[in-house]
């Protein structure tokens, strides 16, 4: 019988937050007050990200604006977000993980999976090991984790999703009747509120109503999904724990929503560019080359267009791609007035399979050479430490981004 972990950072944004401000002598832990982490309602990123237990007492949830959640609680605490510590605390997680098995699956920046099967040969009995990890987490790394631990994955994340924060608890099979079925179908993996909501209409209002359903009634009314979710509420999942030291990701995309609207083609080019910057780093550290670009706008009047392009060759430079992404935005951009631009990249290959065409300009190689020297430099003295002339005395951010905006596969190869 296998054993999976699931470990889950109690929310983990204001938690890690919190833990680097501890750590440099603030005097109050955020995590007791009503707080959250939110971007800047001045430059149009006013939602809500992350919440603390006393913020939610007050009604305040994830994706809510600002605005709003300052109306229930108008002495809410609120902190920026810091996704550059949020990857360091990720990885730091990750790294104790490994120590109790050599199988961890990052399954999203907050999450991962860990197959414990034979590690109980060297750690003992798997409740001892998932209490000891956590206790690590909070001593080591200043913030609390909770971990399922179950014969499968569906099962091991639905019971680390059981009762927060701070706990291990188990869901094995003959655990579901009292522990899974009772609750509503919405807390169910891979069911939302559009799926949720159609299942209430033909009376199934728990996850146990959804295990003892007619598989083929549940096909009929939602497709293949419909299959999937009926498997995942009676606890069926297959799935093997993905050994991974990178998130795994279809695309890695970044994306910015600007605190002005920009009307001239050479600033939404430089901040193109700048979007550009990170991705390719991400796209570097990750080993992989790729070849398909697309870039989206958002106007002034919140429409959304994107243009994508599949490229002849292989590329993962930062020259390389903000070519293809220029000349896609100016392929489509009309002139409108622009309140979000995105640089999103896809079609994986790896770092070595890349095939050099006729119609390569020959300076490939020297610009792959400049990027690794930039990295090197950037991943010891730190994202800005070096930028391109190009945004020297100027008042546009040389790195932009910050958040993930990558598509992650998820368990069965769906997307939640």
């Amino acid at each position: 019988m296998r054993v999976i972990f699931h470990i889950d950072a109690n929310s983990a944004y204001l938690s890690w937050t919190a833990a680097a401000m501890l750590e440099k002598g603030y005097p109050i832990d955020i995590r007791e007050i009503p707080s959250v982490i939110s971007g800047d309602p001045l430059n149009r990123h006013g939602i809500i990200l992350a919440k603390s237990i006393p913020a939610k007492k007050y009604g305040i949830a994830t994706g809510q604006s600002l605005f709003e959640a300052k109306q229930k609680y108008p002495d809410l605490a609120v902190f920026p977000p810091n996704y550059d510590l949020y990857m360091l605390c990720s990885n730091e997680m990750y790294r104790i993980l490994l120590e109790y098995s050599p199988v961890v699956e990052r399954y999203s920046i907050d999450e991962c999976f860990l197959d414990y099967t034979a590690s109980q040969n060297r750690f003992g009995d798997p409740l001892k090991a998932a209490h000891a990890i956590r206790e690590r987490m909070k001593q080591e790394l200043g913030f609390s984790v909770n971990i399922g631990v179950s014969i499968n994955k569906i099962l091991a994340k639905m019971g680390s999703e059981l009762q927060k924060p701070d706990q291990v608890h188990t869901l094995w099979p003959q655990e579901m009747g009292q522990k899974l079925w009772p609750l509503p179908v919405g807390k169910l993996f891979m069911v939302g509120r559009a799926t949720a909501q159609k299942l209430q209409k033909i009376n199934l209002n728990t996850i146990g109503d959804l295990a003892k359903a007619d598989p083929n009634h549940m096909k009929a009314l939602l497709k293949s999904h419909g299959l999937l979710v009926w498997s995942l509420a009676n606890g069926i999942d297959d799935t093997e724990v993905t050994l991974n030291s990178e998130i795994i990701q279809k695309g890695v995309g970044n994306s910015t929503t600007i605190s002005y609207d920009v009307t001239d083609r050479n600033e939404a080019h430089m901040i193109l560019l700048a979007l550009t910057e990170r991705v390719a780093m991400r796209l570097r550290r990750l080993g992989y080359l790729v070849s398909l670009v697309s870039v989206s706008v958002k106007t002034d009047g919140f429409v959304g267009y994107s243009h994508q392009l599949k490229i002849p060759n292989c590329i993962n430079t930062t020259t390389e791609i903000f070519e293809y992404a220029r000349m896609l935005f100016d392929e489509s951009w009309k002139g409108e007035a622009i309140r979000k631009l995105g640089v999103h990249v896809s079609d994986f290959y790896s770092d070595d399979a890349r095939q050099f065409s006729l119609f390569d300009k020959g300076d490939t190689e020297k610009l792959q050479a400049l990027d690794r020297a930039v990295d090197q430099i950037r991943q010891k003295y730190g994202t800005r430490s070096i930028i391109r002339g190009s945004f020297a005395n100027g008042n546009i951010n040389a790195v932009q981004g910050g958040t993930n905006d990558s598509d992650f596969i998820m368990m069965g190869g769906y997307r939640q």
